[in-house]
């Protein structure tokens, strides 16, 4: 739970740099590319605003999304 400092929520990023996740394109973001995607940076919050700026794996164009458009990557056992 996030600590809670005079009264309001402080926000964290659930996600963190190097790890793999996958995009949840919305309805507005057609043209983005769906798969696997590394975290590169952990964005300032602004407001109600968590970001990330990530890279896609396949074409290694880099992107800033919301973290409601990610998606932990299950991972594979070897």
């Amino acid at each position: 739970m996030a600590p809670v400092v005079a009264g309001v929520s402080m926000a964290y990023h659930k996600f963190k740099v190097g790890q793999t996740v996958n995009i949840i394109p919305n309805r507005l973001d057609r043209q983005l590319p769906s798969g696997a995607y590394t975290i590169l940076r952990l964005l300032p919050i602004e407001g109600l605003d968590i970001r990330y700026r990530v890279r896609n794996a396949r074409d290694g164009h880099e992107r800033v999304v919301l973290e409601g458009q990610l998606s932990a990557q299950e991972k594979v056992a070897s």
